[in-house]
C-alpha cells in the first residue's frame, strides 16, 4: 500500500453512496426480510417481524399526518428506549418532519431551550422514567395544557408547541395518547405516505441532535436521511451484519449512537435491533446477550466496565457475540483486551467521530492487527476526508499533532438556526473542524491524544464546562465560577466546580447541588465543589483550568489513603 506523508486520508470503498431517503430504504430491505425479525423489546415484551415493524411505521406516519403534522415541522422525543421511540424515529423519517432527540435526563431549562430553538411543534413524550416526571414538566412548562383541547395547544412559554403525544394509555388533559395516534390514519393519509416516498429528498433534513457548545447553549446539529443512512449503513457493514445478525443496543436512543450506529445500522442490513431495558443495566444487558444469542454488542467504555465487574458475569453464556462498536471515551487496553477474551468479541471494532459527522468519521475494522484496535481508533470510514492541520490552518506530516477535520457525506448541514455557530465550525470548503487533537500514521490509523477545547468526557457523555458554568451564574450568590473536568477511575472523568462567592453571599455545596436538580442532567452537576477565594492565573490574567484539576485530582487522591 502506499505510504503516508502527510497527515490526510480518504476513505475508500468500492461501493456508491445509497442516495435515497430513510423511508424507501426501509421498504426495500423489508422486500427483501419481510419475516426476519427487526425488533426485540425485552422489558415491553416486543418481537416484531420487518413486515409487522415496517407497517407499524407505517401506522405512526399517517396517524401523525391526521394531525396535521406536516413535511418540515419538527417532532420531538422525549423519553427512555422502547419501541415508542424507534417507530417514532421512523414514521417521522418516512413523513418527512424532522425529529428533535431530547436527552431524557433533560429537566425544565435544558427542555424549555431544546423545545424553543428548534421550534418544535409536537412532542411524544414518555410519562415519566426514574426521577424525571416527564409529563409534569410540560405540565409545568405550558399550563395551559389543563385547559386545552388535544392538538390546539396555545403556550405563552413554548408558542410553537401545539401538539403533546403522551406515551401508555391512561388520559392526561391536553394530550394525545401514541396508541390512538396509531390507529387514527385513514386511507388519504396512507396515500398520502405513498406519495412522498417519490416527494422527499435524500439531502432533507430529518433529524436535530442537540450537543453541548462551547459558547454555553446546546447546538442543534441538522442531519439529513443521506447523513444518517449511510453512517448506519457503513457501521453496519463494519461489524459484518446480515440478517442473520442480532444486535444488543443498551446504548439511549436519543443519541446518535443508539438510533445510527445501533437501529440504523441493523436495519439497513436486515439484521434484528435488541433493546434490553429501558436504560443501561448490566444485567439486563448480559440476560438480553444469553437469551437472544446476540452477535453484537454496543456500549461506551463504561458500559463494558459494569457488565465485567458485574457479580454474576462468569453465569451468562456469552459465547454468540462476536462484534459490536464501542465509542463514546477513549477505551483502555485492559478493558479492550478483556471484552475480546471474556466476551467472545473478537471482531469489537472501535469508533470515533461526533454528532455532527452522524456520528461516525473512524471505525477499526475486524481485519486490523490487534494493536491498531487497541490503540487507535481506525481509519476513516468510506467517502470521507480526513485531515490533521495545525493553527494556522495546515495539513501537519504524518506522526505530528494536529486537529482533526472531517468533509464528506456526513456532514451536518449546519446547526439549526445558529449562522455563528455553523461558520465556526464548517469551514469555506466544507471541512468540519472538530476540536479534537490526534495523531495519525503513514497508513492512515487515528490517535486520538487531546482537545483543543475543555470539554469533559464523563462515561461517554459530552460535557462542556461553560454551559454548567453560564447556569451556574444564574444563582445570585455566585460571582464567578470554573468549571473543569478531573480523571475518575469509573466515569472517565468527573465534573468539579470552584466558586468564587459575591461579597457577603454565602452557599454551601449541598445547596449547589440542589439548585442543579431538576434544571440541569444530572451527569451535568458538579459532582466536586470547593468555594475559593481566587484561581490559578497566567501572568496575562488567563485563568488556567488544568492547574485546578491537577489540585484536585491530588486532593482527592490524599483523601482516599
Amino acid at each position: 500500500m502506499t505510504r503516508l506523508t502527510q497527515s490526510y486520508s480518504c476513505g475508500a470503498s468500492t461501493e456508491p453512496i445509497i442516495y435515497e431517503t430513510i423511508g424507501n430504504y426501509l421498504d426495500q430491505v423489508t422486500e427483501r426480510n419481510p419475516e426476519t425479525e427487526a425488533l426485540v423489546v425485552c422489558h415491553q415484551d416486543i418481537r416484531w417481524s420487518y413486515s409487522e415493524f415496517n407497517q407499524k411505521v407505517d401506522d405512526l406516519a399517517a396517524g401523525l399526518l391526521k394531525l396535521g403534522v406536516g413535511t418540515g415541522d419538527r417532532v420531538g422525543i422525549w423519553g427512555p428506549n422502547g419501541h415508542e421511540w424507534v417507530l417514532t424515529q421512523m414514521a417521522t423519517a418516512k413523513m418527512g418532519a424532522i425529529l428533535v432527540c431530547i436527552n431524557p435526563a433533560y429537566r425544565l431549562y435544558e427542555l424549555e431551550y431544546a423545545l424553543k430553538k428548534s421550534g418544535c411543534r409536537a412532542i411524544v413524550s414518555a410519562e415519566q422514567f426514574k426521577s424525571s416526571r416527564y409529563l409534569e414538566m410540560l405540565y409545568e412548562l405550558a399550563p395551559e395544557l389543563h385547559a386545552s383541547e388535544p392538538g390546539v395547544l396555545n403556550s405563552a412559554k413554548l408558542p410553537n408547541l401545539e401538539l403533546v403525544i403522551r406515551m401508555g394509555d391512561e388520559k392526561s388533559a391536553g394530550m394525545f395518547n401514541f396508541p390512538d395516534v396509531c390507529r387514527a390514519g385513514g386511507a388519504a393519509e396512507k396515500a398520502r405516505i405513498k406519495e412522498l416516498k417519490r416527494e422527499l429528498r435524500p439531502d432533507d433534513a430529518i433529524n436535530i441532535q442537540f450537543t453541548s457548545g462551547t459558547t454555553g447553549s446546546p447546538k442543534g446539529a441538522t442531519l439529513t436521511h443521506c447523513n444518517i443512512l449511510n453512517n448506519g449503513y457503513l457501521t453496519g457493514a463494519g461489524m459484518q451484519l446480515s440478517p442473520t445478525e442480532r444486535l444488543c443496543i443498551p446504548v439511549p436512543l436519543y443519541h446518535c449512537f443508539g438510533m445510527v450506529l445501533g437501529n440504523l445500522a441493523c436495519f439497513t442490513h436486515g439484521a434484528t435491533a435488541v433493546y434490553p431495558n429501558d436504560a443501561f443495566d448490566p444485567e439486563s444487558t448480559l440476560r438480553a446477550v444469553e437469551t437472544e444469542r446476540c452477535t453484537g454488542l454496543h456500549g461506551v467504555p463504561t458500559m463494558f466496565v459494569t457488565e465485567l465487574g458485574h457479580p454474576n458475569f462468569d453465569q451468562f453464556d456469552l459465547s454468540s457475540l462476536r462484534t459490536g462498536v464501542m465509542a463514546g471515551a477513549p477505551c483502555p487496553v485492559d478493558v479492550m483486551q478483556r471484552v475480546i477474551a471474556d466476551m467472545h468479541m473478537k471482531h469489537i471494532l472501535i469508533g470515533y467521530g461526533q454528532t455532527e459527522l452522524s456520528p461516525i468519521n473512524h471505525l477499526t475494522l475486524p481485519e486490523d492487527p490487534l494493536e491498531k484496535r487497541v490503540e487507535t481508533v481506525g481509519r476513516a470510514v468510506p467517502w470521507l476526508e480526513i485531515k490533521l492541520i495545525d493553527a494556522d490552518g495546515r495539513v501537519v506530516p504524518v506522526g505530528e499533532k494536529g486537529e482533526v477535520c472531517t468533509r464528506g457525506y456526513s456532514v451536518m448541514l449546519g446547526y439549526w438556526n445558529d449562522e455563528e455557530q455553523t461558520r465556526s465550525t464548517i469551514d469555506e470548503a466544507r471541512w468540519l473542524h472538530s476540536g479534537d487533537l490526534g495523531v495519525m500514521d503513514d497508513e492512515g490509523y487515528l490517535r486520538i491524544v487531546g482537545r483543543i477545547n475543555d470539554m469533559i468526557i464523563r462515561g461517554g457523555e459530552n460535557i462542556y464546562p461553560r454551559e454548567v458554568e453560564e447556569f451556574l451564574y444564574t444563582h445570585p450568590a455566585i460571582e464567578e465560577v470554573q468549571v473543569f473536568g478531573i480523571p475518575d477511575s469509573k466515569m472517565g472523568e468527573e465534573v468539579c466546580a470552584w466558586i468564587q462567592l459575591a461579597s457577603g453571599a454565602s452557599l454551601t455545596e449541598d445547596e449547589v447541588k440542589s439548585f442543579c436538580r431538576g434544571q440541569i442532567t444530572h451527569f451535568k452537576v458538579p459532582k466536586h465543589i470547593r468555594m475559593v477565594d481566587e484561581f490559578p492565573m497566567t501572568v496575562t490574567g488567563k485563568i488556567q483550568k488544568f492547574k485546578m484539576s491537577e489540585v484536585m485530582a491530588a486532593e482527592l487522591a490524599a483523601a482516599s489513603e
